[in-house]
């Protein structure tokens, strides 16, 4: 897998050494990248980046697993999602490949837009 993934799980864990470990041994998903806050693992394409939780996040508003999903404009999402009966949360974040945000499906399943350059 080339660059990063467009569709995937972010899991946060505390221990995401020990929980990359059950998910390579379980499913033999390989490590692809590892840093001191997150280990990613693919297999058949399918991404699951087991990272550090978020300490900014306040715990009602925090889910251990959370899909991330690529669309063509965040904006037009965030209002989609709120039309359909989600959530949007505030802030946008940016690195040099794509835009994130954090949205909340009907039933309050977290989920990561990715905007790509």
């Amino acid at each position: 897998m080339k660059g990063p993934a467009k569709h995937g799980a972010l899991v946060y864990s505390n221990d995401i050494k020990n929980l990359a470990k059950f998910y390579k041994e379980l499913f033999a998903m390989e490590v692809i990248r590892e840093t001191t806050e997150l280990i990613s693992l693919v297999k058949d394409g399918f991404n699951i980046v087991i990272h550090t939780p978020p300490a900014t996040i306040p715990q009602p508003d925090f889910n251990s697993v959370k899909l991330f999903l690529t669309v063509d404009n965040i904006e037009e999402a965030k209002l989609k999602a709120k039309e359909l009966g989600g959530r949007s949360f505030e802030g946008l974040w940016s690195n040099p490949l794509f835009t994130v945000c954090n949205i909340a499906d009907s039933d309050g399943n977290h989920i990561q837009l990715r905007q790509f350059r």
